[in-house]
């Protein structure tokens, strides 16, 4: 029994279509559940804790008991029709199993210059971070989305908990410290940051029965390096070239005279 959850948030722009890539996945129809999971800006549908406190509120579903399996997407993502034919499977006979994860990708990534960019960038944590810490120590990020979660293992590390809005980060270290193993599948496309996240578990790292080397992993390959150094690195490879002209397309339109007026000394001149 799997349970698909897709958690938004002011998403209708894009959320029809994973809607719809969801209602065609390949996996019995008796056996599976959808939760639109709508924390909008509507009174009647906003809940507390972000994304965290959305998916906290799903999973207390009286019904949520009859599965064993939650996979999590975001409202802009297009999973293919075989992605649970091709994650689910690794839970058999691995009962210490907690994770399955896949890999995604951006569909406009050879629009320009600077989506290649993102996408080597992203490449580089999937082939690099996701995969070694995969093969090597069956533990890595979540990344939010594209994963199945064996449900035992998010109720064991405590649930989804509202103290952070890097959640994913939150849960898997969780789940690791209570021993469970992750799988990163490299074939299979699809109000606290990080660094508070980090001062807040450090402790928790420190004194846990893990190994010295996982420790390790954890306080420098998991929060350091991919939290702090890769963004920075990122943004400085990034910022200068979002000024290169060729890369920039701006289209001529009329402003408003009193708006003109307004913002005198702001605009550029192709904008006038």
């Amino acid at each position: 029994m799997v349970l698909v959850q897709i958690p938004m948030c002011n998403e209708k722009e894009v959320y029809q279509q994973s809607i719809a890539a969801v209602c065609n996945l390949d996996w019995p129809k008796s056996k599976l559940l959808i939760q639109i999971l709508d924390d909008s800006n509507d009174p009647t549908t906003q809940l507390d804790g972000y994304k965290a406190g959305n998916l906290k509120s799903a999973m207390n579903c009286s019904y949520v008991k009859d599965y064993e399996f939650v996979a999590i997407f975001y409202a802009d993502f297009q999973p293919n029709p075989d992605f649970l034919t091709r994650t689910v499977p690794h839970f058999k006979d691995n009962d210490d199993l907690g994770l399955v994860q896949a890999r995604w990708s951006f569909v406009n990534k050879d629009e320009n210059l600077l989506t290649r960019l993102h996408n080597i960038n992203l490449a580089f944590h999937f082939e690099v971070e996701q995969q070694l810490n995969g093969v090597f120590l069956n533990f890595f990020g979540f990344n939010g989305t594209a994963g199945v979660w064996r449900i035992k293992a998010l109720e064991d590390a405590g649930g989804w908990l509202e103290r952070t809005t890097v959640e994913d980060m939150d849960i898997a270290m969780r789940a690791h410290l209570h021993g469970w193993k992750f799988i990163f599948l490299n074939d299979v496309e699809m109000a606290l940051g990080p660094i508070q996240l980090f001062c807040l578990c450090l402790p928790i790292v420190i004194h846990s029965k893990i190994s010295v080397w996982k420790k390790f992993n954890l306080i420098f390959l998991f929060f350091l390096l991919r939290k702090l150094i890769l963004p920075f690195y990122s943004f400085m490879l990034f910022c200068p070239l979002a000024g290169i002209e060729p890369f920039v397309t701006i289209h001529h339109f009329d402003i408003p005279h009193e708006l003109e007026e307004r913002y005198e000394g702001w605009l550029s001149p192709k904008l006038r």
